[in-house]
């Protein structure tokens, strides 16, 4: 399987320095390494993005993730290996990037209050932003038909 062409990111240099400022935003944001690999694993899942849930779980795996732990982020709230901080972050992914799928606000009070209850406005921003270029990804990746196990670099 070979993509459509070279990642838009790539294509347009200018692109990626915006993107790797984000990045490095997100890692001022003080959140672990494993808790934002599993917000990019759960909404590459969400979005079908085959190269960013590939590159997610191995990323994950090379951290020291257990496999059942990977395995289980699509299945996050009927597993028992997520603390509660985690399904904050998971339940914020997944309501930031079903954002169509919404009948009200995109997240109500009571979300954010559990979200604010494990993280700082530091850690949420980073949060909100990785979730953000996460999505972006998976929306530059999908058209392009982007195979999982592609290397980036």
């Amino acid at each position: 399987m070979q993509a459509r062409m070279k990642n838009p990111a790539f294509v347009l240099p200018d692109g990626m320095k915006g993107i790797g400022a984000i990045f490095k935003a997100v890692n001022q944001g003080g959140l672990a390494h494993e808790l934002q690999e599993i917000v990019g694993l759960r909404a590459s899942q969400i979005n079908g993005c085959s190269a960013c849930v590939h590159a997610h779980a191995q990323n994950l795996a090379k951290a020291g993730e257990s496999a059942e732990r990977i395995a289980a982020v699509a299945a996050w709230r009927e597993a028992p290996f997520f603390t509660d901080a985690e399904r904050a972050a998971l339940e914020l992914t997944e309501a930031v990037t079903r954002l169509a799928d919404r009948s009200g606000e995109a997240v109500d009070d009571e979300l954010w209050d559990r979200v604010a209850d494990h993280y700082d406005e530091k850690q949420i921003a980073a949060l909100l932003l990785l979730i953000g270029v996460t999505n972006m990804f998976n929306r530059l990746n999908a058209p392009i038909k982007e195979p999982a196990g592609t290397s980036w670099t």
